[in-house]
């Protein structure tokens, strides 16, 4: 299974992607890494780490996205880009997914202009992983992609959302609720009170109504659905909790696993090819976590399986 990565992205390329591409292919077989990027900066990361040119197939890519970069103009005038020319490929199906933890603007909108929307979603979406108390995950979703939304790009994600808990983390018929201020029915905003009705009825969910903040942590739903603006700070503020409370010295099984690099990254939902974003913090475990993730997304057939419910 060949799997592109983004050499150039996020805070501590190439070295760390190089390093957690290497891992991958001594730890998973089945997976070839492609490392898309500057050739001699990831050839110095080769021979710093001791292992031979041909150890991993490089495609060169002059350009870099930056971080800072505005997405939709970056992916515009840097065709030669790490991020444009693996898009190339993977519309190619020259590799069978992508990941990177560069600009995540340029990520998603990357994937628009590439491997496009499937037909049908409205608007493509991220996702996050919720650690419940009793041991297993939910997913939230969008968690950034949509800061505004519609009901029916809501009732949209609830799908994408179910799908993806199903088929990849293995969730029969997950429970879907709509995080809101209140349990009943007419609470919320314009948007929740709007999208309730077609959640409601919509037959390719299990909805369960609406949330609370309390519940994200519970069995109460498996799949979470709300805007992106209100999913960006519910994810920056579980990850500042889990920072602050690391470096206190807080030690505990629970808390361990709002760690970020045990899940490697989250996918993009909706769009034609399997495409993973990472945290521009990763390093080498957490590449090889997102390899993973992208592996699981293959195998399970998921993009076939979106395709087929829109």
């Amino acid at each position: 299974m060949r799997i592109g990565i983004d050499a150039m992205g996020g805070d501590f390329a190439p070295l760390e992607a190089v390093k957690g591409a290497v891992a991958v292919r001594q730890q998973i077989p089945d997976i070839v890494p492609v490392l898309f990027g500057q050739k001699e900066r990831i050839l110095e990361c080769f021979k710093e780490l001791s292992i031979p040119e041909n150890a991993l197939e490089i495609v060169n890519a002059p350009e870099v996205i930056e971080m800072s970069e505005h997405a939709t103009k970056a992916i515009a005038h840097k065709k030669n880009s790490s991020i444009n020319v693996a898009y190339r490929f993977l519309a190619e199906q020259q590799i069978e997914a992508f990941i990177g933890a560069g600009n995540t603007g340029a990520m998603l909108v990357g994937s628009i202009f590439s491997v496009k929307a499937i037909e049908g979603v409205q608007r493509p979406t991220i996702t996050s992983i919720l650690p419940k108390v009793s041991g297993g995950f939910g997913v939230l979703v969008d968690v950034g992609a949509n800061a505004d939304c519609k009901p029916e790009v809501l009732n949209q994600f609830a799908i994408l959302g179910s799908l993806y808990a199903q088929h990849v983390y293995g969730i029969d018929n997950p429970k879907v609720g709509l995080l809101n201020i209140g349990e009943e029915r007419e609470k919320g905003n314009l948007l929740t009170q709007a999208a309730f009705p077609l959640l409601e009825i919509n037959d390719r969910i299990n909805f369960v109504g609406n949330v609370e903040g309390r519940d994200m942590f519970t069995d109460k739903a498996d799949v979470i659905v709300c805007d992106g603006y209100t999913g960006n700070i519910v994810l920056k503020l579980c990850e500042g909790f889990y920072y602050n409370l690391a470096k206190m010295g807080v030690r505990n099984e629970y808390l361990d696993r709002f760690n970020f690099k045990h899940y490697g990254g989250t996918a993009i939902l909706g769009v034609n090819e399997p495409v993973i974003i990472g945290h521009g913090i990763s390093k080498q475990e957490t590449f090889v976590s997102m390899f993973k993730l992208a592996q699981d997304m293959v195998k399970s057939r998921l993009i076939e399986k979106i395709k087929q419910s829109f």
